[in-house]
């Protein structure tokens, strides 16, 4: 981990952008993973769009990857129970699709053949768009949750952990959903509890490159 910084603000917001997107690698063509972690609520998406923009203002190219779209099927999901804090953290998302569409083409020898979904997440149905070619160089944001895991920890050549407390992550969700705002509602236990099970298992905050306060 490089350090930690606030984005409070709009200018220090802009200054954390332009700090972050100067921070990530670009070496003779190669393609380049980034990724932005953080809990539901965060602003992993907002984040990753800007950073996006201010690597495109500094002449880079770049795709962002929502990992949501590499949703296992609720089959899947679902398959510990509906109201399972192991089934969020440990079945929510299909690593081997997200692996074979786009970490694998954009990591170390790739040929930056990719696909940007493995799945339609509203229709709850498996999909396979036809394939994109990135330009050499190109710089992969993949935004989502859990991308500390173990599994993936050693993939990106850059990453953020978004570090927004419950109380405030909830609230902005519940905003965005209609679920509770309250952390400890029991109805929205299955997805907090899975997160304390992330953070347990895996301290997001000491594998990132770079720790945002973003409350």
């Amino acid at each position: 981990m490089i350090g930690r910084v606030t984005s409070a603000g709009r200018p220090a917001r802009t200054a954390v952008l332009a700090e972050v997107a100067a921070e990530i690698p670009g070496t003779d063509g190669a393609h380049v993973l980034v990724a932005v972690d953080g809990v539901d609520g965060s602003g992993k998406t907002t984040f990753a769009g800007e950073l996006a923009e201010e690597l495109r203002r500094r002449g880079r190219a770049v795709v962002v990857i929502h990992a949501d779209q590499f949703l296992n099927l609720s089959e899947v999901r679902y398959r510990r129970g509906r109201h399972s804090p192991d089934g969020f953290w440990l079945d929510s998302y299909d690593y081997d699709a997200l692996e074979r569409e786009v970490l694998i083409p954009f990591g170390p020898g790739g040929d930056g053949r990719y696909r940007p979904a493995a799945v339609d997440p509203v229709l709850d149905v498996r999909v396979s768009p036809e394939q994109r070619q990135a330009a050499a160089g190109t710089v992969a944001v993949v935004e989502g949750l859990f991308l500390h895991r173990d599994r993936l920890a050693a993939r990106w050549d850059y990453s953020v952990f978004l570090d927004v407390p419950f109380a405030v992550s909830a609230r902005r969700v519940a905003d965005r959903d209609g679920t509770p705002a309250d952390p400890d509602d029991p109805r929205i236990r299955r997805y907090i509890e899975g997160q304390r099970s992330y953070f347990r298992s895996c301290r997001p905050w000491l594998r990132a490159t770079r720790v945002i306060d973003n409350t």
